[in-house]
């Protein structure tokens, strides 16, 4: 791996994590991710086809819909764009995936593949045709469009991609040092 100039890479003892290790963390991170999103989404069709759930009281409410474009529903009319995206960030996920020596880096990319392979999923398999399938989408915050698991998972895991990048910190767990 090549640093910027005049930068280096560093070891990072206390983060970097042995290679079973780490790929079986972003394993069971993005299982997990990716169950847990088909879960809820599978209760909100059966629990919520009829009413909505307010949680707490207007600021967290269960209201089940299904969206045809990515966030704020725009692109409507791309779907098979987007289900065509997300098949190469499954790809690219899993390619980065066999790099990662990083405790962070392997909750991020497992987060990631998780959330997406969820929305994919929908895509691919729910109605109106496979590959323009609506996503599931149900908890509505105030102001906010109506969101899922796996956005959440998506949103987490961009953060925790933004973090490691600020801090320098390479998939293998490498920090990058200024000389």
């Amino acid at each position: 791996m090549q640093a910027a100039r005049g930068a280096s890479l560093t070891s990072d003892p206390v983060h970097p994590v042995p290679p079973r290790r780490r790929l079986a963390l972003f394993g069971v991170v993005a299982a997990g991710a990716y169950l847990l999103d088909l879960g809820s989404k599978q209760w909100a069709l059966s629990a919520l086809a009829e009413n909505d759930i307010n949680v707490v009281g207007e600021l967290l409410v269960l209201h089940l819909t299904f969206n045809p474009g990515a966030a704020f529903s725009t692109g409507t009319e791309f779907t098979i764009v987007f289900t065509c995206l997300a098949i190469i960030a499954v790809a690219v996920v899993l390619w980065l995936s066999r790099r990662v020596r990083s405790t962070a880096w392997a909750w991020a990319l497992g987060l990631l593949l998780g959330g997406v392979a969820g929305n994919l999923t929908d895509r691919i398999v729910r109605p109106p045709e496979p590959f323009r399938g609506h996503v599931v989408d149900f908890l509505m915050l105030p102001n906010w469009p109506v969101f899922n698991i796996a956005d959440i998972c998506i949103n987490v895991a961009a953060g925790l991609i933004i973090l490691q990048t600020v801090r320098g910190v390479t998939l293998s767990g490498e920090r990058v040092a200024e000389e």
